[in-house]
């Protein structure tokens, strides 16, 4: 909960001078952080400064809260019971099934309560789930998250996305469910499964990209999640767009099997997706699980969105957690300090760069469309992560001590009754 009545305070931090803008905060060392002192008044920023004469080296290395950009909350934590102990993507899918069948609301709340709780305390702000909508867990599963999505509302902003499998959006009900997302101000969503050749798959992308424009709702969709058939989505869903564009924002979540193809058809590739203004959300845990896999051998070749290339492209790219201990992968905790040192080396990115950065701060936010980026100035939410580091090392080896700041007023350690936080006591 939101510890002490103060809503005024000062402290001295490492920040990522590519989230300050401000001038005259001093010079940046090698690893791009400069050490500032940072003010706030009545939940939002009030000063940065250089340090004053004197004044010690920080002690810790500060971050603005963060946001989870691509998540599954409705089957979280549900690998104990369903386990896919083989680590393919075929078992995962039998796995999921029998769980989808199982659920009640009673379940999901718990499993959601148990995310966001994680979510909280680790230093997020913002997180977008996608909730599997076809079948007899899909009801309860949202009934369950809506009832979340309110009760955290001013803590965590929660954004729910329609899974379903494309060709649903071809069907009689498919404007029923459109129409109950948009009421809650979710996005549409759907699984394009390679090697999207067949008419059923076109169809079905063209009806979900006509229902998003005329109703004005987002699209999130799971496409090219495969080590096989480079691109075939993508090269699907622009060829849609260059015969009706349409307005309304588009995520491409995976986008894995684009590393497949070569660099020339890459990037064409990303100026196509560039001009329709598509995001990615690169999920590089759950991919480098499943994703390759061949019995008794190492994978030689990890899909995975090619997150510096569409950078270079100008399409905007962020990095999400994606499955938490479900039959999709064993890991993971809801913790994005933790994301990022688990995925920069997969990736190859690096923090003390802008771009390396970008993808766990401004761009993730910017995809979820929140006020606010994550960029540290006067004005903004007093909102940040501060951990017990001095420089990049500390932060990656194991995720740190920290203490996280809501609207100005610091999170007790336990930070379990988010009810108690959102009163202000």
């Amino acid at each position: 909960m939101a510890g002490g009545p103060a809503a005024a305070g000062t402290l001295h931090a490492w920040c990522p001078a590519s989230l300050l803008e401000q001038p005259g905060l001093g010079d940046a060392r090698r690893d791009g952080l400069v050490a500032i002192e940072i003010a706030w008044r009545d939940g939002v920023i009030s000063a940065l400064r250089a340090l004053p004469p004197g004044a010690a080296p920080p002690t810790e290395l500060m971050l603005p809260r963060l946001v989870e950009p691509h998540a599954h909350l409705d089957k979280a934590f549900t690998w104990a019971d369903h386990p896919n102990h083989e680590g393919t993507y075929a078992g995962a899918m039998a796995a999921n099934r029998q769980e989808h069948a199982t659920r009640n609301v009673e379940r999901v709340v718990a499993r959601a309560e148990r995310g966001l709780q994680l979510a909280w305390r680790h230093g997020l702000r913002g997180m977008r789930s996608h909730v599997d909508s076809l079948g007899p867990g899909a009801a309860c599963s949202w009934e369950a998250l809506q009832d979340r999505r309110q009760l955290w509302r001013g803590r965590i902003e929660l954004q729910l996305v329609a899974l379903v499998p494309i060709s649903h959006w071809s069907t009689p009900e498919a404007g029923v469910l459109a129409r109950q997302v948009v009421a809650v101000g979710g996005l549409l969503g759907g699984v394009l499964v390679p090697p999207c050749r067949d008419a059923q798959t076109r169809r079905g992308l063209e009806d979900l990209l006509a229902l998003a424009d005329r109703l004005g709702c987002g699209i999130d969709l799971h496409i090219d999640e495969a080590d096989q058939d480079p691109a075939a989505g993508l090269r699907l869903l622009v060829h849609c767009l260059d015969r009706r564009p349409v307005s309304v924002p588009i995520t491409c979540s995976h986008a894995s099997s684009l590393s497949l193809l070569s660099a020339r058809a890459l990037a064409q590739l990303a100026d196509r997706m560039a001009t329709h203004r598509l995001g990615v959300v690169a999920l590089p845990l759950t991919n480098g699980w499943l994703l390759g896999r061949r019995p008794q051998q190492t994978p030689l070749q990890r899909p995975l969105a090619p997150l510096q290339q569409l950078q270079r492209a100008g399409v905007v790219v962020a990095v999400g957690g994606d499955n938490v201990q479900d039959p999709w992968f064993p890991g993971g905790s809801f913790d994005p300090i933790a994301l990022m040192a688990a995925s920069l080396p997969l990736a190859q990115l690096a923090p003390w760069q802008r771009r390396g950065l970008m993808p766990f701060t401004t761009e993730a936010a910017r995809l979820l469309g929140l006020a606010w980026d994550g960029r540290l100035q006067l004005g903004a939410p007093a909102d940040l992560i501060l951990l017990e580091a001095t420089h990049w090392g500390e932060v990656l080896a194991s995720p740190p001590r920290r203490r996280v700041l809501v609207a100005g007023r610091w999170l007790t350690e336990t930070g379990a009754d988010h009810n108690t936080a959102a009163s202000g006591s």
